[in-house]
Parts: structure tokens; sequence; C-alpha cells
């Protein structure tokens, strides 16, 4: 008769889990497992995102290193038609100037543009001050004159303008 009573007995009553634990069991399992699915996916797609954004960035500002370098040749160009006497040499600043517009123009093709300087007020970002002068002509804060040429690739700054600012008052 004891064994009766041993077969008798309840999942709940010998220890082992019921079908109702089981399932809530799995159904936790499937949503942690659904939740880990779903943060690897969004993951993935975020690292695809940045990558393809530093490809484009790759891209676009892949010259910088060689448009930096041309920069000298552009300000020697400039140096050399403002070395040239007023008078004779006409063929020559003709040359020279020729070669600028044209090294200019290509910088334009690559999204090299020059940096706006005299008569604005400074703008750190785009401008370094070498020098303050007393200016009865300009506020203070204003580029006076430019001592060297600044330029930009598409939005990002390759070289400061260097500048003369106008002392406050």
């Amino acid at each position: 008769m004891t064994d009766d009573v041993t077969e008798g007995t309840s999942e709940v009553e010998s220890g082992a889990p019921s079908l109702a634990d089981e399932l809530l069991a799995r159904d936790k399992e499937i949503a942690e497992l659904k939740d880990r699915l779903l943060r690897g996916a969004a993951e993935l797609e975020n690292t695809r995102r940045r990558l393809d954004r530093e490809k484009a960035d790759a891209v676009a500002y892949a010259s910088t290193g060689f448009a930096r370098d041309m920069l000298a040749v552009a300000d020697n160009l400039r140096r050399a038609v403002a070395a040239l006497p007023a008078e004779g040499f006409d063929a020559v600043r003709t040359g020279i100037e020729a070669t600028e517009r044209e090294l200019i123009a290509v910088f334009g093709r690559h999204g090299i543009a020059r940096v706006e300087s005299e008569g604005l007020p400074l703008d750190p970002n785009r401008h370094q001050a070498m020098l303050e002068v007393d200016s009865d002509a300009h506020e203070g804060g204003t580029i006076v004159a430019e001592l060297q040429a600044g330029y930009t690739i598409r939005d990002r700054l390759l070289r400061p303008a260097l500048v003369s600012v106008a002392k406050a008052k």
C-alpha cells in the first residue's frame, strides 16, 4: 500500500518542476535571447553606419596631406608675383599668375577654398592672430590684414589664416 501513496504523489510534492514553471522558465529564456538578438542587430547596424561614415570621410578627406603640401606652392606663387618689379617681366608675371589661377581652380575642384579674412571679426576657429595693431579705421577684434592665407577642405580647416587684428580701444 505504500506503493500506492508514492504513485499518487504530485510533481509539486516530489520537488520536480511543474509544467507551468517550466513554461515560464522557457518564456523568460526566449525573452532574454530575443533581447540579445535585437541588441546584437542594433549594434551591427550602428557599426555599419559608423563604417559607412568613416569611409565617406576617408574618401572626402584623403587628399588633405597633399593639399597642405600644395598650399606652400600657392604661397610661393603669390610671393613670386609680389617680388617682380612693377616694370618689365610682364611675360613672367603673366605666366606665374596663370599658374596660380590654375592651381586655385584645381583647389576649387577638390573642395579647397580660401578662408575669408580682411575686414571680418577674428574667428579663432579659422584665423590665428599674429599681431595686434592700432587702427582708427577698424573696430577692436576686426582683422586688419592677412599675413598668410588660410584654407579649408570642404568643412574642415586645412590651415588657419595668419592675420593682424585691430586693438580694442
